[in-house]
């Protein structure tokens, strides 16, 4: 117990004491403690009148004057208070100086409620998005921004990799929108203009294909003239001929790497090809299965195939043909004589989508490899590869592949164990056989907005 409630319990024991003697005095000791407790009571209330009329009308000046406890109280009070406004004066000041600094970024920043309407934004947001201050305040962000990819974006709350669209305000700038959770389901947005890195980026790109294209012709003269010399092999001296065949190899080497660069540039930047079909994954299992066998040849790998679902894919027939055949030819390529090569389709549990696994025996890959296999020209033995003929593109095909059609890649390997590649297909890219199409499958095969969804600029700017 504090010393001033001691002192106040000694009071009201010394005063109730001094009415015990007067009553005795007098001879009637009810009374003289009823009216000294009265007493007592009516200058508490005093106190207490004083403190309320303090709250209500003068909390920000000095407490008034009292004695006892209630001094106490009153200061203690007036003590708190002024620290609370203190915080509350540097959490102003921090919001503001947060407010301020964010209003002098180039990048806007917009802050949302839980309820999905706009809270505050600062002037890079004006001049990007076309927010107006303060009539936009309180509206719905996805009644402003109302290109459909954005709200499946905001809808889906899968924030993990930016999403990259034209501004609304200028086709010709490029945005890349990136959305943060927190609280209690407030978002943060950050939106950045991109636009000179998506030029230098579609500049790399139309470079490459450019480069690609023009290297075919003379590299196809080259290969002709090859072909001659190894027509009349046995009619050269044996060093020209060996020459002949390593210039052959590297040759074809070459094509091999122009191809891949072509398809992948046209994989950045064209729509899903076509008109979209529904592919019968056992059937193209099959016939990959049949290619990788002559692949193998003398090495024998046992190649299997393991069909659990009957479910189709809804795609590009020869670029999904192309992505598979990547990875089961890879398999081939990277593992020794005799590995099992597995390959699996089968549905997710709860109708969420399905999974094609290609798996091997093989070697494996070191896990500090995994992050960087799908870059383009990335290898794990360089050695190998160049003894196998690799590219260094067949992965960054598949990854580009996949992504045209929704689907996303997973590698987990482990050395001396083997390496397995998953390719996940959501279910608006599945079909069933034998039943009517789902409705919301129906509605996207016949969507022209399938393509922006299977190739966003944001896919291919990210590598």
């Amino acid at each position: 117990m504090t010393p001033i409630w001691q002192a106040e319990l000694t009071r009201i024991v010394y005063i109730a004491l001094f009415a015990a003697i007067v009553g005795w005095l007098s001879g009637s000791m009810a009374w003289a403690l009823t009216t000294v407790m009265a007493i007592y009571i009516t200058f508490a209330l005093r106190f207490l009148q004083r403190l309320d009329y303090w709250l209500e009308h003068n909390s920000n000046e000095e407490p008034p004057e009292s004695w006892g406890i209630w001094g106490y109280l009153f200061d203690k009070m007036y003590r708190h208070q002024r620290r609370y406004q203190q915080q509350q004066q540097r959490l102003t000041e921090i919001i503001n100086k947060v407010q301020r600094s964010s209003g002098a970024l180039r990048d806007a920043v917009v802050m949302i409620d839980q309820h999905g309407c706009l809270e505050w934004w600062n002037r890079a947001a004006e001049g990007l998005l076309g927010f107006r201050s303060p009539t936009d305040k309180g509206q719905a962000l996805t009644n402003l921004l109302r290109d459909p990819r954005f709200i499946s974006y905001y809808d889906k709350q899968d924030y993990q990799d930016p999403l990259v669209l034209t501004s609304p305000m200028d086709d010709n700038v490029m945005l890349e929108y990136q959305i943060t959770i927190f609280g209690r389901n407030e978002r943060l947005m950050l939106v950045r203009n991109i636009t000179r890195l998506y030029r230098l980026e579609q500049m790399r790109k139309d470079f490459v294909a450019n480069v690609s294209h023009e290297l075919r012709t003379p590299l196809t003269v080259i290969n002709g003239y090859l072909e001659t010399f190894a027509d009349y092999s046995d009619q050269l001296p044996p060093r020209w001929g060996r020459a002949t065949n390593q210039m052959q190899q590297q040759s074809r080497r070459m094509q091999n790497i122009i191809n891949d660069l072509l398809l992948l540039s046209r994989l950045e930047t064209t729509d899903i090809e076509g008109q979209q079909q529904h592919i019968e994954i056992g059937i193209m299992l099959e016939s990959i299965m049949q290619d990788a066998e002559l692949l193998s040849g003398d090495k024998e790998h046992k190649i299997r195939i393991d069909l659990r679902t009957s479910a189709q894919v809804i795609g590009s027939e020869n670029e999904l043909r192309s992505a598979i055949s990547n990875l089961v030819f890879n398999a081939v390529k990277y593992t020794p004589p005799g590995s099992t090569i597995e390959m699996t389709w089968q549905e997710l549990p709860q109708s969420s989508g399905a999974v094609l696994i290609v798996e091997d025996n093989g070697e494996g890959i070191d896990a500090r490899h995994l992050p960087r296999l799908t870059e383009r020209f990335y290898r794990v033995d360089k050695g190998r590869s160049a003894e196998t003929g690799g590219t260094g593109l067949g992965l960054a095909i598949v990854k580009h592949v996949l992504l045209r059609h929704n689907a996303k890649l997973d590698i987990k390997s482990e050395v001396g164990r083997g390496t397995r590649f998953t390719c996940i297909f959501p279910d608006l890219r599945l079909i069933w056989p034998g039943e009517e199409a789902r409705h919301h499958n129906e509605a996207l095969a016949r969507s022209p907005e399938l393509s922006d969804l299977a190739a966003q600029p944001g896919d291919n700017f990210r590598q």
